[in-house]
């Protein structure tokens, strides 16, 4: 049931966009990512808030010339290559009008690569400053030598910023992200060479010490007032690692200590008071680690909440 104030609400064109990729994690199972959501019932939430719905159904990598990387722990490559270039054409292309709200499913987190740098395009030919709200457990800022487990769901900050090492092995970025205009939130796992990366930047970081030192309405608060200020289009990447593994089991990368129900809710609560999101990643969802399709509810709720569920419209779950 709609109420009064949410067909009030500005109606969004939601895009669904399949992308069911696995060859960037280091297990299997996150190819059904995109099947799980929908079985979650993601695209009925989305429409009883008001909000249209377009499932645009999955799509599939563009072949890529295999090319050998000095760094031989490096997996996959030419197929996430592929996938990020497909994604790439597909976000840019599902983003065509100011009411279109592209949500990616995944698939692991590679998936970025490919929806930042095709959304960060269509914002810069309307003139648009990009900005990313990056909700994980890990930067993802390795580069394609640094990387030591050779998993490429650690590249697609690092590739979409702009980091060196890309060239010949990944799609040429029609625009780059700036590094002034990211903030990850709730960061607890990173490596030295993220650290090196981090450290000269300018991205914003707020580990979940931060969190828990102050909460997270002052820190994402200063971040939405810099976006608004400079009218940008604000993309979310969530992750489902950046919730505690207690809340959240299907994802093949736990780190204890993640946000809570609550803390991710008000996350969520705060992005829709401020209007300023516009398109949405949803990744890592690993649906054989899950249970009874816990995770696929929350992270299906957690985007309802953003588009403009209130706390007293929460509906009651059985498990």
């Amino acid at each position: 049931m709609v109420t009064e104030e949410q067909s009030m609400m500005q109606r969004k064109q939601c895009r669904l966009i399949g992308v069911p990729v696995q060859d960037g994690a280091g297990r299997p199972g996150c190819e059904m990512g995109p099947s799980a959501f929908r079985a979650a019932g993601i695209a009925s939430a989305i429409r009883d808030l008001g909000h249209a719905v377009d499932d645009l159904g999955n799509i599939a990598p563009r072949p890529t010339a295999s090319k050998p990387h000095g760094n031989g722990t490096v997996k996959c490559l030419p197929e996430v290559a592929g996938w990020t270039s497909s994604l790439a054409e597909a976000a840019y292309s599902a983003f065509d009008a100011e009411d279109a709200f592209p949500v990616c499913l995944g698939g692991d987190h590679s998936l970025a690569a490919g929806s930042l740098t095709g959304l960060a395009r269509r914002a810069a030919e309307r003139q648009r400053e990009f900005f990313v709200l990056w909700l994980d457990a890990h930067p993802d800022l390795h580069t394609l030598d640094t990387t030591r487990s050779g998993n490429l769901h650690g590249v697609p900050m690092a590739y979409a910023t702009g980091q060196a090492g890309f060239e010949g092995y990944f799609p040429p970025a029609a625009a780059r992200i700036r590094p002034e205009n990211v903030c990850m939130l709730g960061i607890r796992s990173v490596d030295p060479a993220e650290q090196r990366i981090l450290e000269g930047a300018g991205i914003t970081v707020y580990d979940m010490r931060a969190i828990d030192e102050h909460g997270v309405v002052p820190l994402l608060r200063d971040f939405l007032a810099r976006v608004a200020a400079a009218n940008g289009h604000l993309h979310v990447s969530l992750d489902v690692d950046f919730l505690d593994p207690a809340i959240a089991p299907g994802v093949g990368t736990t780190v204890p200590g993640g946000a809570t129900f609550r803390e991710a809710h008000l996350v969520m609560e705060m992005l829709h008071d401020s209007g300023l999101v516009g398109s949405v990643d949803l990744v890592e969802l690993n649906p054989f680690l899950d249970e009874r399709g816990r995770t696929a509810i929350l992270m299906v709720d957690l985007l309802a909440s953003l588009l403009g569920r209130r706390v007293l419209d929460y509906p009651t779950r059985s498990f």
